[in-house]
């Protein structure tokens, strides 16, 4: 998408301003559908970098995460939609399972809904 939706950038902007993680969104980008939930950019730093931090080889790069961010919604639209929780949608499965973290340019965006997908047996 050469121009972001401007919909999804005040979706965006909102997670941001009001700090909530409890927005569940599902986008396709690059042919792959991303769901679960949005993160504001600060929490979602914080997250991953404690993740790095507890592993053994890559400690060394939570620095990054840690690291001040770009500009902020203060500073201009948001550029990037952070997902926590979340899977990539393969056939019927979700990987991981365990839900994961991602970072999606919004301009990357081809189609979004609200909501997350999930699976049941049945």
């Amino acid at each position: 998408m050469s121009k972001p939706d401007q919909l999804l950038v005040d979706i965006a902007a909102l997670v941001e301003s009001a700090q909530s993680n409890q927005m569940s969104l599902t986008v396709v980008t690059g042919g792959g559908v991303i769901t679960g939930r949005l993160a504001p950019e600060a929490v979602w730093r914080q997250r991953v970098a404690e993740v790095l931090t507890d592993s053994a080889r890559l400690t060394e790069f939570s620095a990054a995460f840690t690291a001040p961010a770009g500009p902020t919604a203060t500073d201009g639209p948001p550029t990037h939609l952070h997902f926590h929780v979340a899977r990539i949608l393969q056939g019927t499965v979700g990987i991981p399972e365990t839900g994961g973290m991602y970072r999606v340019a919004i301009e990357d965006v081809g189609a979004w809904t609200v909501g997350d997908f999930s699976y049941s047996d049945s």
